[in-house]
């Protein structure tokens, strides 16, 4: 039998936060495209696992609640994000753009959304297919609001704590080769295997209202085209088996550069799954550290530059190449010419950090941004209390770090075809990011360093 252990939490104030949870089924039932890779042809109707969304909401004292909510999803764009906000300040729920998290899993094995990955598969969409995908779009939307409300209904007295574990199964996956960079396994390459555990419990510590976890790696265990959270679906459903009256968010970190090994077949991904959740129980069930209030948030947008543009006779050249993919991305941008409108020079990438008092800071970035972020700002700021998620609040393409950029390859720049991006960035975005969370970030979270035997350490994290 689990039991929660009574952590020691010696300076959290009695009743100063409240929380509430709420979990449903996002599963369509109705044949649809899945998203995130480009080989797949058809639609499917075959669901191999259900999906979710799950949404916790968090109030400290009488201050504004904040919420956040985890998607089995590829990627949920800020279009949904910002009809979700909008929708429930109709309805009388105003929640503050700054104070609403939204993670998507990156399942690959989840419905295409609207605006996410526009030119995936090098060709327009069958009219019934667009279809679909927008009917699922609107689905999503709808139950993402209903999940709010249910948690903000359901909040109640609650207790925080949070610790950081570890798993291995996310290898980087930018192996070096005389060709260019490959997609492969490099057991040099950087990662980060931490697993922050924010643990949210009731007032009298006797039921365990939610976990939100997160862990820096892409969900591509999977390719099948069957409906299927992966290894982030696996984790939740194994978790929520062991305690079926709590909910469980899983977001991803900086992982775009880390790819599960090994994969490729289902019982990969139930070991993943499983790897996840066992070590969620075991953090849980041993002492944790209490988090304060109050819960600050804080967000900016910047515009990160695009590298030069193609001109208009290289997008005409581009247009005509032998390559499905770069023909149509050209003539997706010619056509933009043809009817008048600016290619833009940068992309808006809206940034967001929240502390929770002096005990937990959050950082959350859009798009599929590589592992070097999550690394460079455990070292800039306290390690022991510093937790980094990618793929939240939007996922625009792939966000790449100056190395990455410079070295080249999928991660630095060729995925941005797919994602509909006019080119590459130019040099210097993760200068305009690293400044803007250092604004962000409250001082006293750069200036007291924090060594605990619960929380990470600096040497735990492989440079």
């Amino acid at each position: 039998m689990l039991l929660l252990v009574q952590s020691s939490l010696a300076g959290q104030t009695p009743m100063a936060w409240k929380a509430g949870a709420a979990d449903v089924d996002i599963t369509p039932d109705y044949p649809v495209r899945l998203s995130g890779y480009g080989s797949r042809t058809a639609e499917t109707a075959k669901v191999a696992q259900r999906l979710h969304a799950n949404a916790l909401a968090l109030q400290w004292r009488d201050d504004k609640p904040a919420v956040i909510v985890c998607v089995d999803n590829c990627g949920v764009p800020e279009a949904v994000r910002a009809e979700v906000l909008k929708r429930l300040a109709a309805g009388g729920r105003l929640i503050a753009d700054e104070r609403f998290a939204l993670h998507s899993t990156h399942t690959h094995c989840a419905p295409m959304l609207t605006g996410v990955l526009p030119c995936l598969f090098g060709e327009e969409l069958a009219a019934e297919h667009a279809k679909h995908i927008e009917r699922y779009t609107e689905d999503l939307t709808t139950r993402i609001v209903t999940i709010i409300g249910q948690a903000l209904d359901r909040m109640e007295n609650a207790r925080l704590e949070w610790s950081v574990g570890k798993v291995y199964f996310a290898f980087n996956r930018r192996l070096k080769t005389d060709s260019g960079f490959q997609n492969a396994q490099n057991f040099s390459g950087p990662t980060d295997r931490a697993l922050p555990v924010l643990c949210v419990k009731s007032a009298d510590r006797k039921k365990l209202i939610a976990t939100y976890v997160s862990y820096a790696c892409h969900c591509t265990t999977l390719g099948i085209n069957e409906i299927h959270g992966d290894w982030a679906g696996l984790a939740h459903e194994e978790l929520e088996l062991r305690f079926p009256d709590s909910v469980c968010l899983i977001a991803i970190g900086c992982g775009a550069d880390q790819n599960p090994y090994p994969r490729k077949e289902n019982r990969f991904a139930v070991e993943h799954g499983v790897a996840i959740a066992k070590e969620i129980v075991r953090l849980i069930n041993q002492p944790m550290l209490p988090v304060n209030g109050p819960l600050n948030c804080a967000h900016q947008e910047v515009m990160l530059p695009f590298d030069k543009l193609p001109t208009l006779a290289e997008w005409q050249t581009k247009a005509s190449d032998p390559n499905k993919h770069t023909a149509f991305h050209a003539k997706k941008h010619l056509a933009m010419l043809e009817r008048g409108e600016l290619i833009p020079p940068a992309l808006p990438y809206k940034i967001q950090v929240w502390n929770y008092g002096s005990d937990l800071l959050t950082i959350n970035l859009p798009g599929e941004v590589v592992v070097d972020y999550s690394l460079r700002f455990k070292r800039e700021f306290d390690p022991a209390r510093t937790w980094v998620n990618g793929y939240t609040n939007d996922v625009p393409c792939y966000i790449p770090s100056q190395r990455v950029w410079e070295e080249g390859g999928y991660e630095g720049g060729g995925a941005m075809i797919y994602y509909g991006r006019p080119t590459r960035f130019a040099s210097g975005v993760e200068d305009i990011i690293a400044g803007t969370v250092k604004r962000l970030v409250p001082q006293e979270f750069s200036t007291r360093r924090v060594l605990s035997p619960v929380g990470p350490l600096a040497g735990e994290i492989k440079p």
